[in-house]
């Protein structure tokens, strides 16, 4: 039996992706940003995708969609911007945004679902509703649940590294039911899968040469249990094309360059700031090497044999190559993120600066759920309705 799933706030289709691994079957996914749709149906072309503003999407779109299904789990990753702690002048905002989690809520409501699922920044947890109340978003979210008939839900925050991926990377979530006798669980730690470095991430992966437009799609023959993972069939219910895809270098000026040269593994750009002399630090500031001031997140370079930074939408300003002297590919972020091979990033352009309304490929990669921490919380999930609906089964009989 497969269990039904709508995806709000879908993105790419992190949690889909996952869920659909672990057996679950996605009815209908909602996402505004056009460029994160088009990615979003051309790997999941089974699913129906409402590609407009969630607070604009109608009972009765969802009812023809859904028709008379019986819906097991909406999920709901709303926008983290307000909420991050990395971008202080956006989370100082205050917008529509804060209180995106009631259109969730709203939607599993009108489906009747059995179960929500919301995932956010951990930042969620200590953000106020308003600039001028002592109120938090996570108490309004609660309320809103139990009104709304969802009074049993567990919090947690969980690290996606401890569910097989070479990143750290805390999230917060909480898991909720309408069904007060039925029992909440979370993921457990190293459950499904080993724990993963960065080489085990991108052993098989080539280099390319930043600068010479010339895209490998021919994979190294060393492999690890994470590399093998990423590419196999069976587990992701997927077909891959056995190529490598998205292996575009990136462009890089020639001082970006000689920075990259100075960093060592483990350091990043502030690094630079905290060794050099001022002198030294002035000659390369003169030659463009070195900025006036910098952002802590920017220009660290990974350690092969430890988990990554969090892969952020930023990615591409953020992470360099443990060994060669350029950003990461699109497939190497995405290999961080936990995205299977077969998984391709057609939509928007390549890279853009950032825009609120289109997502290049980098940024769509780092706003979403990884697949292999949406497939834990899945395989939770599956076990918690397969346990009830047999009680249910039982008491019918």
């Amino acid at each position: 039996m497969k269990y039904k799933h709508i995806d709000c706030f879908s993105g790419v289709g992190g949690i889909c992706t996952g869920f659909h691994a672990a057996g679950f079957s996605t009815k209908l996914a909602i996402e505004y940003i056009d460029s994160c749709v088009d990615t979003y149906k051309e790997n999941h072309p089974d699913v129906k995708v409402i590609s407009k503003d969630i607070r604009d999407v109608k009972a009765k779109e969802i009812k023809e969609i859904i028709c008379k299904r019986e819906i097991d789990i909406v999920t709901s990753g709303m926008p983290c911007e307000t909420f991050s702690t990395a971008g202080t002048k956006s989370r100082s905002s205050y917008d529509h945004r804060q209180l995106l989690f009631k259109e969730g809520i709203r939607i599993a409501k009108l489906v009747n679902s059995k179960l929500i699922l919301f995932e956010n920044v951990v930042g969620i947890m200590s953000k106020r509703i308003k600039k001028e109340s002592d109120k938090l978003i996570i108490d309004a979210l609660y309320e809103e649940l139990e009104k709304a008939g969802y009074k049993n839900h567990i919090s947690v925050i969980l690290n996606a590294s401890d569910f097989g991926l070479p990143q750290s990377r805390k999230r917060f979530f909480v898991l909720a039911s309408k069904y007060n006798n039925w029992k909440l669980e979370s993921p457990k730690e190293n459950h499904y899968f080993k724990n993963a470095t960065v080489r085990d991430a991108i052993i098989d992966i080539p280099d390319v040469v930043a600068n010479s437009g010339k895209e490998i799609n021919w994979y190294n023959k060393e492999e690890s249990h994470y590399s093998k993972l990423m590419k196999n069939e069976k587990f992701w219910k997927r077909t891959n094309n056995r190529l490598l895809t998205y292996h575009m270098p990136p462009n890089h000026k020639e001082a970006m360059i000689e920075r990259f040269k100075l960093i060592e593994p483990g350091e990043g750009l502030k690094d630079l700031f905290l060794k050099f002399s001022d002198e030294k630090i002035k000659e390369l500031q003169i030659k463009h090497i070195m900025p006036k001031k910098y952002y802590a997140q920017r220009n660290r370079r990974l350690l092969l044999d430890s988990i990554s930074p969090t892969v952020t939408s930023h990615c591409l300003d953020e992470l360099i190559h443990p060994i060669y002297n350029r950003a990461l590919t699109v497939r190497e972020c995405a290999r961080l993120q936990g995205f299977p091979d077969s998984y391709t990033f057609p939509g928007g352009p390549y890279m853009i600066p950032h825009l609120y309304q289109i997502q290049d490929k980098y940024e769509q990669i780092g706003d979403a759920v990884p697949p292999l921490l949406a497939y834990a919380w899945g395989e939770v999930i599956k076990n918690i309705l397969i346990t009830y609906n047999k009680k249910r089964e039982k008491i019918i009989v």
